[in-house]
C-alpha cells in the first residue's frame, strides 16, 4: 500500500459516543439500581432471550475454554 494514498477521516468521533453515561446521584434518585434499569427498560430477561438468540458457534467448546483459562493462568 502506498503511504501517499492514505487518507485520513475528517470526521472524528469520540468512543464510545453513543452511550450515555449516568452519574451515581441520578440512579440513586431512580430508586436504585434494578428501578433505573427497568426505568431504561433493561431487564434481565431480555438478555436471558439474547443469549439464548446467539448461534452455537457463538460459545466456546469445553477444550477451547480449558485452554483459554490455562493460556490466562500462565499469562500471569
Amino acid at each position: 500500500m502506498d503511504k501517499r494514498s492514505i487518507k485520513e477521516s475528517d470526521d472524528i468521533t469520540p468512543l464510545f459516543s453513543n452511550f450515555k453515561s449516568y452519574s451515581v446521584d441520578e440512579i440513586i434518585a431512580a430508586g436504585g439500581t434494578t428501578a433505573f434499569a427497568n426505568k431504561l427498560g433493561k431487564h434481565p430477561q431480555n438478555l436471558v432471550d439474547a443469549l439464548r438468540n446467539l448461534p452455537k458457534d457463538a460459545f466456546l467448546t469445553e477444550e477451547e475454554a480449558a485452554l483459554a483459562l490455562k493460556m490466562l493462568k500462565d499469562n500471569k
